[in-house]
Order: structure tokens, then sequence, then C-alpha cells
């Protein structure tokens, strides 16, 4: 019998308004991951990915759907329940390094703060981040003011931090995007040997394409809705949506000249969606008849 989804997101929409313009940031998206993936999630600026991890960090609540964490029902959950969530359940990489990190703290205090405000006995935290700091390899900066290292160095600071409670998911936002592609490389095999080390499940926005290929599957965003993914196999997979929707990527739309309609037809062992025509209409309708 196959293990339940860790991560199971059906349908979820979400709507910001601002006077009178609603934006619909995700448009019905669907997505399961299993226990111990590393999903990459990719596509343009304002297709939902930073939208959908804040939805899984509980940092805010989808207008419809539904979506399940390790079987918390993020949606139905109350406020305390959701704070004990994210206090114990996520942890959470930004972008932004420097929003992981506390001015005047060292980089042990760094590491220590998340147990120290979820209640664990100092002794405890401490040594945890002690712990932490030498699965990042920081563990000889530990007194040091992150502020004041590297960017590489200041996001392993910040990958420690963000597994202070030690999480079982880490979400990451860009977790590359402001470290050249040498520090990159060294923090994508940090990630994954962290994965093995704390049975972790990762789920990461990124823009490049090398990062992604770092990921077991690839997770492309389009619209406020997931249109395809590709795993290690390198075989591209379009998602079909609870409603029967599926996106087809947009290159291969153009290299079929899909354009606006389609036929589909029922065919041996699938489906043949071909692009519509006067003369394939009528070849269709004469089939039927």
């Amino acid at each position: 019998m196959s293990q339940p989804a860790y991560i199971a997101a059906a349908n979820l929409v979400r709507i910001f308004r601002s006077e009178d313009v609603e934006t619909f940031a995700l448009q019905g998206l669907d997505l399961t991951v299993q226990q111990g993936e590393m999903v990459a999630l990719i596509g343009p600026s304002g297709a939902g990915k930073s939208t959908f991890l804040n939805l899984l960090s509980a940092l805010d609540r989808p207008d419809a759907g539904t979506l399940y964490v390790g079987g918390v029902d993020i949606v139905a959950a109350s406020d305390r329940q959701r704070a004990e969530y994210r206090r114990s359940q996520v942890g959470f990489l930004w972008q932004q390094t420097t929003r992981n990190l506390i001015p005047g703290l060292t980089a042990r205090e760094n590491v220590a703060l998340p147990a120290l405000l979820a209640g664990i006995r100092p002794n405890d935290a401490y040594a945890s981040a002690d712990e932490l700091l030498m699965a990042v390899e920081m563990a000889d900066h530990r007194h040091r003011d992150p502020l004041r290292m590297s960017g590489g160095q200041q996001q392993r600071i910040a990958i420690a931090t963000a597994l202070g409670c030690k999480p079982p998911l880490l979400l990451a936002d860009e977790p590359t995007g402001e470290v050249d592609w040498a520090s990159a490389e060294r923090i994508l095999a940090l990630l994954q040997r962290l994965r093995r080390e704390y049975a972790l499940t990762i789920v990461l926005v990124t823009h490049d394409t090398r990062v992604a290929e770092a990921a077991d599957r690839t997770v492309a965003i389009r619209d406020g809705r997931t249109s395809s993914e590709r795993g290690t196999d390198d075989v591209e997979t379009v998602v079909v949506d609870a409603a029967g929707r599926l996106q087809i990527p947009g290159d291969l739309l153009q290299r079929v000249g899909l354009g606006s309609r389609a036929t589909v037809t029922a065919v041996d062992g699938g489906i043949l969606v071909r692009p519509w025509s006067p003369a394939v209409h009528r070849s269709a309708a004469e089939d039927q008849s």
C-alpha cells in the first residue's frame, strides 16, 4: 500500500484584493510531495510560487482548496495550531539571507533562538545549535556575527537557523539567489546532505535551471496552476488537475501549432490532442458517424 503524500494540495486558490482590484495568485493549484523528496518550483515571476510557499508555511491562508502537510489540515487549523505548526513543523529560508538572521546575535545565538522561543531549555537549545553549526560546517564561527561573514557563510548560518527546531519540512525561496555559482553548488550539496541526515522534505523556489536540476522533481507553475513536472529521468509530465484541465508547455504548443482550440480523440492507450481546423473537425465527425 502506497504511503499518503506528505504534502497534498488540491485546487488551491489565493486572491489578493486591493481596493476594487482582484489578483489571482493561485487559480486551482494541485501538487503532492512525498516525504523525503526535494522538489523545485519554477515559473515566471508572478506565477504563484512564493504565494504557495507562504501557504505551506502557514503564514497565509488560501481562499479555497485544501492543503495537508504531514497530516495537518493547514486550512482548517486554528491560529494557535498554525503557530505551533510554524514553530515545530516547518523551517523557512528566505531569499534575503539577512531576513533569517538577527543583528547583534552571534551565529550560535541565532541558531538557538528558534528553539528558545519554542520553550526548549537553554542548555538543550544551545547543544542543538552547536550540532547544527557543525552540520553546516560553521562550528568554528559560532561566536562570530554572521552579518560580518561572506554571503555563502551567511547562507549556511541561515540554513542552520531555519532548522533550529529540527522541523521535518524546509521551505526555501531562491536559496542561492544572492551567491555566486560556486557557492550555490556548495549550498545545494549541503541541502542534499542535510536532507539525508535529518530526514527532511524540501520545497524550494528558483529561477535557475541549474538549481532545479539538483532536485528530485521540478514542478513548473504557470498562471497560478501546476502545469508540468520533470523528474530525474528528464521526462516531462503534464499535470492534469481535479477538473480535468491540463496545461501544455508554451514551447510545445508553438512547436505543433496548437492555438486556442484543439480536437481531443481517444486512441489506444491514450488521448490524441491535435490543432483544430475545419478539415480535422469534419474528419472527426465523419469517423463518429
